[in-house]
């Protein structure tokens, strides 16, 4: 009886071995063949980089690439990679080592790239923001994106839009008085993208939070104050390679300014919405579900906050507060600098400003009247002269797309997990598509010149899926800002278009302008 409880138990010992043997070369099997599959897919994605045009073809040209874009100024890079693809072509790969990244200017290639609804995932520069926006709109992806671009759609549709007219009209009102009072005594105006920076904060804090910031009265300061701190240790951060690891970032004093200010914005933005709902009351002012049928909606916010009313899974009070975040960021920044450029080239081209006068006379003749939506609609010359503006100065100069698959274009496959980018800056300066492009001229956007270019040669607002949201919200709004300040004073701007010297971070930035002389119209804007 020993010995067959001593045989039973041998073979219950041969058994566990063998089980853990099989269990072990399993374990091996499963390693070799992930090995032989990584390697493999190693191998094609060099096989297919190899392919690439390429400026980091060798080690020794990788580390230079690195050095020499590590030290340029903010300023340095546009012309940079405009010579680099006009000398290796409309498509070019760079090895970072930590990055592989592409750049095309084919718009056949960015068609194929931005008109896809797989490739919508944003490049890795867009996480600098993620404390400050969260996963907003600019910053999510795939069912997330999906979700909130479908459910914010409504919120800029044209009867909303409408809503928004007296608001733009009033703080293009104040800008012009300040820019009086700035021009009194015949004092030239040296810093007019302030003026229409705070211009834009003002409206777009308005029609997007539903409260009156008051930012070109003076008020405000420390809301605003964060603003620009926020926007300039942003643009430090994404020009400044040591700054992107987070641990350096955090204990450094461009991290201490950050957070310091993103408390100040995170909680005026909570406030506010807040304070919003407490005055929306739903259960005795019910919404309704149509826009046609929509009471005491004031602004975006109102909006959000009925969505999240209706859809309390989809729209929490945190994604409304980051979407409001988000909207104010994009909305006031990427506006007041098309702006601040227009108003320079007008002043710089007296023939356009005529012309604009003159638009503007025939639709308001000699009224001070505001103007309406259909008022707006009507400018079609100032329309040209913004989209001139925006192709010399698209406020977004470039868009990126981290490939979660290979993408497929004309003449290249690139691999996943590259960064393919579209300098859309340099894509509006491309000489088969706008000849002379350096030369402002307005009349490249009449629709008789418009009609045989490439629909992806223009991306002011981009193009696809992701495109701007906010598109005709923003043409409203600078059509508004433009026209109040040509109907009231004369431009003259005291200087060339060579005296304009812009950079580039997630949007342009002017860092240098010319000085303008302004002259109002009329006596109430003289005292």
């Amino acid at each position: 009886m020993n010995w067959l409880n001593i045989f039973s138990g041998a073979l219950a010992s041969v058994s566990n071995i063998s089980i853990i043997i099989w269990l072990l070369l399993i374990i091996l099997l499963t390693c070799r063949f992930y090995k032989m599959y990584y390697d493999e897919r190693a191998i094609e994605r060099r096989k297919q980089i190899s392919l690439l045009p390429s400026l980091t073809k060798t080690y020794l040209e990788t580390i230079n690439f690195i050095w020499l874009v590590s030290s340029m100024s903010p300023q340095d890079t546009l012309p940079y990679f405009s010579s680099v693809l006009k000398s290796v072509g409309p498509l070019v790969y760079m090895n970072t080592i930590i990055r592989d990244y592409v750049f095309i200017n084919d718009p056949d290639d960015i068609k194929i790239l931005l008109s896809s609804t797989q490739h919508i995932t944003k490049g890795p520069e867009y996480s600098i923001l993620e404390p400050w926006l969260s996963t907003g709109l600019l910053t999510s992806t795939d069912e997330k994106w999906q979700t909130r671009r479908k459910l914010l759609t409504n919120t800029f549709h044209f009867k909303i839009l409408e809503t928004y007219i007296p608001a733009f009209n009033k703080h293009a009102n104040g800008l012009v008085q300040n820019l009086a009072k700035a021009s009194k005594n015949d004092q030239l105006v040296t810093n007019i993208d302030s003026h229409v920076t705070l211009c834009a904060l003002d409206i777009v804090c308005e029609t997007i939070m539903g409260v009156s910031l008051r930012s070109q009265e003076g008020q405000s300061i420390e809301y605003v104050k964060a603003i620009k701190t926020m926007s300039r240790v942003v643009k430090k951060r994404i020009i400044t390679g040591w700054l992107w690891s987070d641990t350096i970032f955090n204990v450094s004093t461009w991290g201490r300014q950050f957070y310091k200010s993103l408390k100040v914005l995170h909680e005026f933005s909570k406030n506010v919405i807040q304070q919003r709902k407490q005055k929306l009351n739903f259960s005795e002012n019910p919404i309704a579900g149509t826009i046609g049928e929509r009471k005491k909606v004031q602004s975006f916010l109102d909006l959000l906050i009925e969505i999240s009313k209706e859809h309390p899974n989809s729209m929490t009070d945190a994604d409304v507060q980051e979407e409001v975040d988000t909207f104010l960021f994009e909305g006031h920044d990427t506006s007041s600098i098309a702006m601040t450029m227009a108003l320079i080239h007008i002043g710089m081209n007296q023939n356009i400003q005529d012309n604009i006068r003159e638009e503007l006379q025939g639709i308001f003749g000699d009224s001070d009247r505001d103007a309406t939506m259909e008022d707006l609609k009507s400018m079609f010359i100032l329309e040209r002269v913004i989209k001139e503006t925006m192709r010399l100065y698209p406020s977004v100069p470039s868009v990126t797309r981290t490939l979660n698959q290979p993408l497929q274009l004309k003449n290249h496959t690139i691999p996943a997990h590259s960064i393919i980018g579209v300098l859309i800056y340099i894509l509006h300066r491309d000489e088969s598509m706008y000849p002379n492009p350096e030369v402002f001229d307005a009349d490249r956007f009449l629709p008789e010149q418009c009609n045989d270019r490439h629909p992806y040669g223009y991306l002011p607002f981009s193009a696809g899926p992701r495109n701007c949201i906010g598109q005709k919200f923003a043409m409203y709004l600078m059509k508004t800002v433009l026209s109040t300040v040509v109907r009231h004073m004369k431009l003259e701007t005291l200087g060339t278009q060579k005296d304009i010297v812009v950079s580039t971070q997630l949007v342009l930035k002017a860092d240098s302008l010319p000085s303008l002389k302004l002259t109002p119209l009329f006596e109430n804007h003289k005292k």
